[in-house]
């Protein structure tokens, strides 16, 4: 009779901790098929798109992806790094980082896996390699500060449909915010002060935005936003009338998050503003979103309409601010007697 032997992944001992950053995704490749398959999760997703599937995926596969990849391409080919996509290269240095951060401080190792929720790694990659490196407790920390259900939940609804397929499931902690945590703000704080000019007259903080009708639902992300904005305007001991929170990125005919960013970088102009600073507190790495649409497109915007420069502060992407700040996240839900 063949002697037991156990999964060498698994053992008696205390469970090791494993952590999964998810992050939302970019064109695998600078092609229309590349933007074209990413448009396709992202936008066919019921979280991102909340209309009924008769209604919305006509729309989406008769209009949206023949035409919208050919418009867009150009605009990812002018971010594109020779490690690829910012967004998926800078997530792959914050996670190698956060795991020599995290496996020094703990003494042992802590495995750090990255899921893309729309594109290469995806979540169950991720969560498969954590299993693979022996974790039996996985914290999932999305990359999004400010919760919304078209981002958290998002990733809550892939990491349950992967854990569906195993047998033996691994204890689980969910970060689902972490808009107003100490760590954060002050990351944040010590960006902007570093990165701000001296002569900079006023603080933009844009955040992604999403359709009012899911705030009036009851998604809490504009409250989140704006408890995360009132918090880095009081640590940079900003008055009210020296910062602006906006929202950008809106798409389609219907009323999204206002007020808009490209509407408020033109009000800011005509109101005599020349020279402005903008933060993307809701963007945890740089992205499209960031490199182009806030420090080219609106920054032109900002020019045409009186003023003289627009300074972005990039996102914390895989700084030691960054570091430090998600270290001492995951240790307040992975090890919270630490």
């Amino acid at each position: 009779m063949p002697r037991y032997s156990p999964s060498p992944r698994y053992t008696d001992d205390a469970p090791a901790t494993g952590v999964l950053l998810v992050n939302s995704g970019t064109p695998d490749s600078l092609t229309t098929g590349g933007v074209r398959s990413f448009l396709r999760g992202l936008l066919g997703d019921p979280r991102t798109i909340e209309l009924p599937r008769a209604l919305w995926l006509p729309i989406l596969y008769g209009v949206i992806l023949p035409s919208r990849p050919m418009r867009v391409v150009h605009k990812y080919r002018s971010i594109w790094t020779p490690e690829g996509p910012p967004l998926l290269a800078i997530s792959r240095q914050l996670q190698r980082a956060l795991q020599a951060k995290l496996t020094q401080e703990r003494g042992a190792d802590v495995p750090v896996a990255l899921g893309m929720l729309y594109s290469t790694p995806g979540v169950a990659a991720g969560l498969e390699e954590l299993r693979e490196a022996g974790a039996q407790r996985i914290v999932v920390l999305p990359l999004f500060p400010q919760y919304s259900g078209t981002t958290t939940a998002a990733t809550f609804d892939q990491v349950g449909a992967a854990l569906r397929k195993w047998r033996f499931l691994p204890e689980l902690a969910f970060v689902s915010d972490y808009h107003a945590e100490a760590p954060y703000i002050d990351a944040l704080a010590q960006s902007v002060r570093a990165l701000r000019a001296a002569d900079s007259e006023h603080l933009l903080m844009s955040f992604h935005g999403i359709p009012q009708g899911y705030v009036d639902a009851g998604d809490p992300y504009r409250r989140r936003c704006e408890g995360t904005a009132r918090r880095l305007a009081a640590a940079l001991g900003l008055a009210d009338d020296q910062w602006t929170l906006s929202f950008q990125s809106r798409v389609g005919p219907s009323k999204w998050l206002q007020p808009y960013t490209d509407d408020a970088v033109r009000a800011l102009a005509a109101r005599g503003v020349r020279k402005l600073t903008a933060v993307c507190p809701g963007f945890a790495i740089d992205c499209l979103e960031t490199l182009e649409e806030i420090a080219v497109d609106y920054a032109g915007q900002f020019v045409a309409a009186g003023g003289e420069r627009l300074d972005y502060v990039p996102a914390l992407n895989a700084t030691s601010l960054h570091v430090d700040a998600l270290t001492r996240v995951l240790t307040r839900h992975a090890w919270p007697r630490a």
